[in-house]
């Protein structure tokens, strides 16, 4: 005889929640332009956010978890948005999009790299866009398709790609169009132009 699972509760997103967490997280953006990150306090996160310490600690164990989670969101964002906007393109990422973000916000970008913060950051990209340049390719239209087994291989490689590119491309001086640098990356792995 089998048991029949509970079934599942679906929660709706508690916009709530989700405005405090927004609160906390430009925050701590604002803070990391003014000063380094291991100069920031919980104490000055929650005074510019306006929240309990309490509040604070209902969704985050310590500034970290906040600067980590603030980058998880952007990356499952980002990474998505081919996916999200239906894109029928055969591009298996937004470089172009990724690449005009980082274009706007340098001044974070080169805090993060001063702080020591980068490895954390690129890690969780590549994780992200790894994920989901592997569901791009198994929905291209290909002569050869990737075996499905392949495709996390080959994304890791694609991701991990796509951010030395933007890493160089920084270091360069971001001279090339975002635009161009997507076509640069898609023309490499795909072969097209």
């Amino acid at each position: 005889m089998s048991e029949n699972p509970l079934p599942t509760i679906s929660r709706k997103p508690d916009p709530r929640a989700a405005r405090t967490r927004d609160r906390l997280g430009d925050a701590l953006i604002g803070l990391l332009l003014s000063k380094p990150f291991d100069a920031i306090t919980v104490q000055e996160v929650l005074d510019r956010a306006g929240v309990s310490r309490s509040t604070f600690y209902e969704h985050y164990r310590d500034k970290n978890d906040l600067f980590l989670g603030e980058v998880d969101q952007f990356f499952e964002g980002m990474s998505t948005l081919l996916t999200r906007k239906n894109d029928p393109s055969a591009r298996v990422a937004p470089v172009a999009e990724l690449f005009t973000h980082v274009a706007a916000a340098r001044d974070l970008y080169a805090v993060l790299v001063e702080s020591g913060r980068m490895p954390d950051v690129r890690e969780l990209g590549e994780a992200h866009f790894a994920r989901s340049i592997a569901e791009r390719l198994g929905r291209l239209p290909r002569r050869d398709p990737l075996p499905a087994e392949v495709r996390p291989a080959v994304a890791h490689a694609l991701a991990g790609s796509l951010f030395s590119l933007l890493t160089w491309w920084v270091q360069q001086g971001m001279k090339a169009a975002p635009d161009q640098m997507d076509r640069l990356f898609h023309t490499m792995i795909l072969g097209t132009q």
